[in-house]
């Protein structure tokens, strides 16, 4: 039988390292920040403060999840393709909500409709990743290989982009290729005062792209002398 991670114990879930309870903490902290938005507590700049970090914490545990935990779902379990799709949409339209949301200033009045519709989806992902993905992990995996994923994806959470991308695939490998530069432009981002404009992040990641294959050619042509 299978149960929802939300309601088992650390232990059950194979200890604090393990992938499920590393999991399960960001969701809890993404419930916690979620509600004190919504509470309308403190000052705008503190709100606005917190929305910042909710995209922060969502955009790189998201891609996280992406590059390491769905495609080992898939590998693992029958019904992996069908449930990582699910939540990959999910993923998409969250994507594209909040790059609609960076969009849009404060007080412009469909801001707060954003927010309402973005934070419902991303609950809504937590149910079904806590509830559907999470635990067919659980059932395919024994305590080393949770605590071995958790790692893999605490080390790409740690350096992932920070802000959507809607441009870019839900699956590797476009989405780890992109995710270098990707991430070298929200990190410098988020160094700025929260509301800063920023270049288009797609320029980005074209001027990445071209000096990464710059550099290959002249790796190769050095070699063959």
């Amino acid at each position: 039988m299978i149960f929802s991670i939300a309601e088992q114990s650390v232990r059950q879930l194979g200890g604090e390292a393990s992938v499920l309870a590393r999991q399960r903490r960001d969701h809890i902290e993404l419930d916690r920040m979620m509600s004190y938005y919504e509470s309308g507590s403190g000052t705008e700049a503190e709100r606005q403060r917190t929305l910042h970090d909710i995209v922060q914490l969502t955009f790189s545990h998201a891609f996280a999840e992406e590059v390491v935990l769905w495609p080992a779902l898939r590998r693992l379990a029958l019904d992996g393709e069908e449930l990582t799709a699910r939540v990959e949409e999910e993923h998409q339209e969250i994507n594209e909500l909040v790059a609609e949301l960076e969009r849009t200033a404060p007080d412009d009045p469909r801001h707060d409709e954003l927010v309402g519709r973005a934070f419902a989806l991303i609950r809504q992902d937590i149910r079904d990743e806590e509830d559907l993905l999470l635990p067919r992990l659980q059932e395919a995996l024994d305590r080393t290989g949770l605590r071995r994923l958790g790692s893999a994806w605490e080390t790409v959470r740690r350096t992932a982009p920070t802000r959507p991308h809607p441009a870019v695939s839900r699956r590797p490998p476009g989405n780890a290729v992109a995710g270098v530069p990707l991430s070298a432009f929200d990190r410098a981002r988020d160094l700025l005062p929260v509301g800063t404009r920023a270049p288009n992040a797609l320029t980005l990641v074209v001027a990445g792209a071209a000096a990464l294959v710059a550099w290959l050619v002249f790796a190769a042509v050095r070699r063959r002398r």
